[in-house]
């Protein structure tokens, strides 16, 4: 895996000396002694080398004239690595220094010095991330470290000390698998690091634990027999007693050594699924889909693993050409969703255009299985244009009344949910979704969407200003995900208490506060369509509402609301002019969740810098939600009542 800084070259030393330009192709580094050279800055992280010790490092006996070689060859690095550097201007990537050079890199423009950042990382991250932080620093390994000079001094020790931090990493992946109960993935890569590594007690620790933690008892005793043998026969050494009490444990059967019950039932019915099911038969492919339903609702790690599988398993059932098999897997992940913002939009619009194409071939009569595809589609074309997803929600609506379909009804209630954006002002729509999916799934047992239903009415009440109501289906919410394991649900109920005590009138600073502890509920969450830009974009909306200056650090990340944070950040610093060029340019905001708060900014900034056409076009926008609390139908943040505004865009100028 490279990373290519932009504006600069980027280097290799994870294998064989390399580098590569800003877009990805690889710089002819000339022969063996100009790597060299490289490879020896590299080792020294950013100091300078005296040339006198370089000439030492690549000779034994330096030849006469060595020192000009080394400049020579500087000189052509240059060349190679900064291509476009005009005449007699300093390079950037090696420097002159005193009385020698220097390698300028940014910190991840090298490999091995982005591996140990990634390695430092993931030893203080929870595990889900650390999990994909040691895999990320582990494929950056393309060989042993400064493969041509394994037998040079000068990159001996930092060959070493490179190879005992993979060695370390690969068992603290392990490790990671284990906690997250990925043991029978932690497998493969142990035995084979063990097979090659046989004196790291540790690496014959976790392999013996994982194959345990898989029902494989008689193997994980056997691995740690032949540690022990090895160790004996080589070393002349027992086991330590780390993998001494492992043993004695297995034996005795501990139940430390197991997750626990579940897990064990799980790995025994996987085991019994693996034996029965053949392999790359539909069944299976088609079971998976239930897998990664249960890994979506999980949050995390789990809904990241959902959300990259999923088109994959798409792509597998549309090549065996089975096009019910790929109506039901695409149909049957009906997981339900409150955001309306796509966490991947370029994966969403690839699973909408497959259950286009799905339902396009779809046989006559199989209703049940186009309601899903429609819902489906109504679901992931969340917060786009046009009119199909609506019309594809109110059809898989109808079918699922049709067919008395308690589970498709509560999928299609959830498309419908997400294509009631058409217009500001739906709260009231929208509260009515939330009460018969309740219903509904009470009725029904269906838990998740319950849970769903009671998030749909916290949010439309909210926006409806009736916070004392949205507080009894927020603690619902609480109660029921508790007692269901569905930790995303608390994400939504803690920033809702942030919003109603906004909207109560309590201090700025105070919400502000509130808000910034809101946003400790995003780790780990695996929604970034909802994290990226939500904490400024809640703060800003607090401080227009209260008429507080926009005074935000510089550095921070509005993601994709940046356009509508604009204005309000230029006219902080007094740059009027700025704010009103840039209100002039202000697209519509989306048509989701946070279309009211949004063009309420928009009415905000069109009235400070006194541009009458933005004013005129945010209260006809704003005018059918003149009743509601703008941008509390999100449960994330609000701006006040959109009458304010309303009122504002009214007053003569």
């Amino acid at each position: 895996m490279r990373d290519h800084t932009v504006g600069g070259p980027n280097f290799g030393v994870l294998g064989p000396v390399v580098a590569w330009n800003e877009s990805g192709e690889p710089i002819d580094l000339k022969g063996p002694r100009h790597r060299a050279v490289l490879a020896r800055l590299v080792v020294a992280r950013g100091r300078v080398v005296p040339v006198d010790l370089i000439v030492d490092d690549l000779w034994v006996d330096p030849p006469a004239g060595a020192t000009s070689a080394i400049r020579t060859f500087v000189s052509a690095l240059r060349r190679a690595l900064e291509p476009g550097r005009p005449p007699r201007t300093k390079p950037k990537a090696i420097v002159t220094a005193g009385p020698g050079y220097a390698l300028h890199a940014a910190p991840d423009a090298v490999d091995a010095w982005k591996f140990e950042r990634l390695v430092r990382e993931a030893a203080d991250s929870a595990p889900a991330q650390s999990l994909e932080l040691l895999r990320v620093a582990l494929e950056l390994w393309r060989g042993p470290a400064y493969a041509e000079y394994a037998e040079e001094p000068w990159a001996r020790s930092e060959r070493s000390r490179l190879e005992e931090l993979r060695l370390t990493a690969v068992e603290r992946l392990a490790s990671t698998q284990l906690d997250l109960g990925f043991a029978a993935d932690a497998i493969p890569d142990l035995d084979a690091h063990v097979t090659e590594h046989p004196w790291r007690e540790d690496g014959w620790r976790l392999l013996a634990l994982s194959l345990y933690r898989c029902d494989r008892q008689g193997d994980a005793l056997a691995v740690l027999r032949r540690a022990r043998k090895l160790l004996a026969e080589e070393l002349g050494i027992d086991p330590g007693p780390r993998l001494a009490d492992l043993e004695a444990d297995i034996l005795r059967r501990e139940g430390y050594l197991d997750p626990g019950a579940a897990e064990q039932i799980f790995a025994q019915v996987s085991a019994e699924y693996d034996r029965t099911v053949a392999a790359g038969s539909k069944s299976r492919l088609e079971s998976t889909v239930g897998l990664l339903r249960s890994l979506a609702v999980a949050g995390g790690s789990g809904l990241e693993t959902a959300r990259t599988q999923r088109l994959k398993i798409i792509s597998a059932a549309e090549q065996l050409d089975d096009v019910e098999l790929t109506a039901r897997i695409i149909g049957n992940y009906d997981v339900p969703g409150i955001w309306t913002r796509s966490d991947d939009p370029r994966q969403a619009a690839q699973i909408v255009e497959a259950a286009q194409r799905t339902i396009d071939r779809l046989p006559d009569g199989n209703e049940l299985a186009r309601a899903r595809l429609l819902a489906t589609i109504a679901l992931e074309s969340r917060g786009l244009s046009g009119d199909r997803g609506l019309e594809y929600a109110r059809a898989a609506v109808q079918i699922g009344r049709t067919l008395d379909d308690p589970g498709l009804l509560a999928f299609a209630l959830n498309g419908l949910f997400m294509q009631t954006f058409w217009t500001t002002g739906l709260a009231s729509e929208r509260d009515g979704i939330g009460r018969e999916l309740v219903d509904l799934s009470v009725r029904h047992g269906l838990a998740t969407f319950e849970i769903l239903g009671h998030l749909i009415r916290m949010q439309a009440l909210s926006a409806l200003g009736q916070f004392d109501a949205a507080e009894l289906h927020a603690e619902t919410v609480d109660r029921l995900a508790g007692r269901h394991e569905r930790p995303l649900a608390a994400v939504f109920t803690t920033w809702f208490r942030a919003v109603q005590t906004a909207a109560s009138g309590a201090e700025t600073t105070h919400c502000e506060m509130l808000y910034e502890a809101a946003a400790a509920s995003f780790s780990g969450s695996g929604m970034p369509g909802l994290e990226d830009g939500i904490l400024p974009l809640a703060i800003l909306a607090l401080r227009v509402w209260r008429g507080v200056p926009a005074a935000f650090d510089p550095d921070t990340n509005w993601g994709s609301y940046e356009p509508w944070a604009r204005p309000h950040l230029l006219l902080a610093h007094g740059k009027v002019n700025e704010a009103a060029a840039a209100v002039n340019a202000l697209p519509n905001p989306p048509k989701d969740l946070l279309a009211e708060a949004l063009w309420c900014l928009i009415a905000a900034a069109a009235v400070a810098v006194g541009d009458r056409q933005v004013m005129e076009r945010a209260r006809a926008a704003l005018l059918p939600a003149e009743g509601e609390i703008a941008g509390a139908g999100s449960g994330m943040l609000t701006a006040g009542p959109v009458s304010d505004y309303l009122t504002r865009c009214s007053e003569p100028s």
